[in-house]
C-alpha cells in the first residue's frame, strides 16, 4: 500500500464528517418534526453523497490493495461485501457489523439515483437519517483501523 493512501483516507473522512456537520441543524430539526418535501430532498441528496463518498473511498482502497476490479450490475454490492472480508492481499477493511450498517445506505443510493426526489418517502428514509452518525462513526473507525499500520 502506498503512503499516500492514509492522506486520501483522511481527506475523504474529513469531507464525510463535514457533510454530516453541514446537515446537523436539519437532522436535529427532523428529530422533532417531519421534514417538508424540500428538506426530504436535501436529506436524500445528503444520504446519497454520504454513501457515494464512502463507496469511493472503499473503491480507492480496493484498487490500492490490488483487489480484482469490480464491474457489472452488482459491483456496488460486491465491493461492500468484499471490503468486509480479508483477501490474500489485505485484511478486512470494515467489520461485518459496519457492512450491515452501511447496506441500507447502498440500497438508498440506488433508489435515489432511480427516482425523482419528489417520490422520496420520509418514513423509509428516517431510519437512515437517525443512524447516519452511527454509520459514519463505524465506517471511520474501521477505515482508520485498516490504514493505521501504513505509516508506522
Amino acid at each position: 500500500m502506498s503512503p499516500e493512501l492514509r492522506d486520501q483516507v483522511e481527506v475523504a473522512l474529513a469531507e464525510l464528517a463535514r457533510l454530516l456537520a453541514v446537515h446537523r441543524p436539519l437532522l436535529d430539526e427532523c428529530a422533532e418534526r417531519k421534514p417538508n418535501h424540500i428538506e426530504v430532498s436535501a436529506l436524500g441528496a445528503a444520504l446519497h453523497a454520504f454513501y457515494t463518498g464512502a463507496e469511493s473511498l472503499l473503491r480507492r482502497i480496493a484498487v490500492e490493495a490490488g483487489d480484482i476490479p469490480l464491474h457489472g450490475d452488482a459491483w456496488h454490492q460486491a465491493l461492500l461485501l468484499s471490503m468486509s472480508g480479508p483477501t490474500a492481499l489485505r485484511p478486512a477493511v470494515i467489520s461485518e457489523e459496519t457492512r450491515v450498517l452501511l447496506r441500507p445506505y447502498l440500497q438508498f443510493r440506488h433508489v435515489f439515483r432511480q427516482a425523482y426526489t419528489s417520490h422520496l418517502d420520509w418514513a423509509r428514509m428516517s431510519p437512515l437519517i437517525l443512524r447516519w452518525e452511527e454509520a459514519f462513526a463505524a465506517f471511520a473507525r474501521d477505515v482508520h483501523t485498516f490504514v493505521g499500520p501504513l505509516g508506522e
